[in-house]
């Protein structure tokens, strides 16, 4: 199968990089060969192929026009991303009606098709239970739909939590006040937020309380109305923090868990409370579930390598 891109506006060696190497890389992972004449780049090779490397090369050449510049590693993501697709179907990058945010780098959007699922899980259900391997976006994705939802007032607060004990580490060994001994816990909540919010904008938040971040452990006894709680890491909850953070919905209120049952770093013999939950509350009318695998990674192009790795040392 040939197809054909016409570029006129951008210089060509921006596009396939000095010595071709861009070119190449594009030809090597998606199993297309690609040549350069007159403006046009001609692809060949099987329909699939050759329709995802012409989608890595419009997205390249996006990225161009809007940035002026681009980089082996940003183009190494988009194959990643683009192989994980059904070309067939979605344009995740460009197509409104998957906008979920518009956050203070521009529109937000889920980047591979496990990212719409989820995110259809999670719009469909007042419980959404999410799993899979880091980096496929499982907790930003809950914060970005939070968000969208305060800024529609579909909902009045946003609560985040995790456990706090993770790794081996016990919060009563750690130096420092609560706040220093429980902040790093918290940190990568704290990043992601930054990631959508402008600074401005979180700090009032913050201070008005719209926005909480704390320990799992700080939920008890609380009983929220109207809000989206998210809780993270939850494969390191005790099976009684994660019945005691299940039961904290009040009415109007929606809660999403996200975890990786294979990061468990819970001592022996305590038994994670999200892989009971997932166990126990299947068939429940209004509770979702969706895992993601490998194929969904949108982190360094190491990452997916790295899971794969992993796994097959099991």
């Amino acid at each position: 199968m040939e197809k054909s891109i016409k570029i006129k506006s951008i210089n060509p060696i921006k596009i396939f990089g000095v010595s071709d190497r861009y070119l190449k890389l594009v030809e090597l992972e998606l199993s297309v060969s690609i040549i350069y004449r007159n403006d046009l780049i001609k692809l060949n090779g099987k329909l699939e192929n050759v329709d995802k490397a012409v989608k890595v090369l419009n997205e390249m050449i996006e990225i161009l026009n809007k940035k002026g510049s681009i980089n082996l590693a940003k183009i190494k993501d988009l194959i990643i991303i683009i192989k994980s697709e059904n070309i067939k179907n979605i344009n995740y990058f460009s197509d409104p009606k998957f906008n979920l945010y518009k956050g203070r780098k521009g529109k937000i959007s889920p980047r591979t098709q496990g990212q719409v699922k989820a995110v259809n899980i999670i719009k469909e259900n007042d419980l959404s239970l999410i799993t899979g391997p880091a980096g496929t976006g499982k907790t930003f994705l809950s914060i970005v739909y939070a968000m969208a939802l305060l800024d529609n007032n579909e909902v009045d607060k946003i609560i985040l939590c995790r456990p706090a004990v993770e790794a081996g580490e016990n919060l009563g060994f750690l130096p420092g006040d609560l706040k220093e001994k429980v902040d790093p816990y918290l940190t990568p909540l704290y990043e992601s937020l930054e990631k959508i919010l402008p600074k401005n904008k979180l700090e009032d938040l913050f201070l008005n309380n719209i926005i909480e971040i704390v320990p799992l452990a700080y939920m008890r006894g609380r009983t929220l109305e109207n809000s989206f709680m998210i809780l993270d890491e939850a494969q390191n909850s005790t099976d009684k923090q994660m019945k005691m953070f299940l039961t904290r919905l009040g009415i109007g209120s929606r809660a999403v868990i996200t975890g990786d049952i294979t990061q468990v770093d819970l001592k022996k013999n305590k038994y994670s409370g999200l892989i009971q939950a997932i166990n126990i509350l299947k068939g429940i009318h209004g509770i979702g579930f969706y895992e993601f695998n490998k194929e969904d990674v949108v982190r360094h192009t190491l990452v997916k390598s790295i899971i794969e790795a992993y796994d097959e040392k099991k």
